[in-house]
């Protein structure tokens, strides 16, 4: 019976030593907070694109080659289903789509 109980006790601290090195290896590879802001950050920035279906039209605006009257007649002609739609209805020119193309999207509700 003693050598129940020591082999049990003997069993149970081999498993929570275990255990506490399993935990041990999840500390190690978190990433830090730092590095995780940063790519979060990033992510941001390639997702900074303006949504021609629900921008106003100050931030139309602020497109180059889009002043306040086209910002208003891109408003006007919503919804889009794509981008390119604003030379398909004639709101834009293709000049001025080609240096706003990159910057805009026409997200769906």
């Amino acid at each position: 019976m003693k050598k129940m109980v020591g082999l049990f006790a003997g069993l149970l601290l081999a498993l929570s030593a275990g255990a506490g090195f399993a935990q041990g290896d999840k500390a190690m590879n978190k990433k830090p907070a730092a590095e995780t802001k940063s790519s979060d950050q990033t992510k941001a920035k390639k997702d900074d694109k303006i949504d021609i279906n629900s921008a106003t039209d100050k931030e139309l605006a602020q497109l180059p080659g889009i002043g306040e009257a086209r910002a208003v007649a891109i408003v006007k002609g919503r919804p889009y289903k794509g981008k390119d739609e604003l030379v398909d209805k004639k709101i834009l020119g293709k000049s001025v789509y080609d240096k706003i193309k990159d910057k805009i999207i026409a997200k769906q509700q």
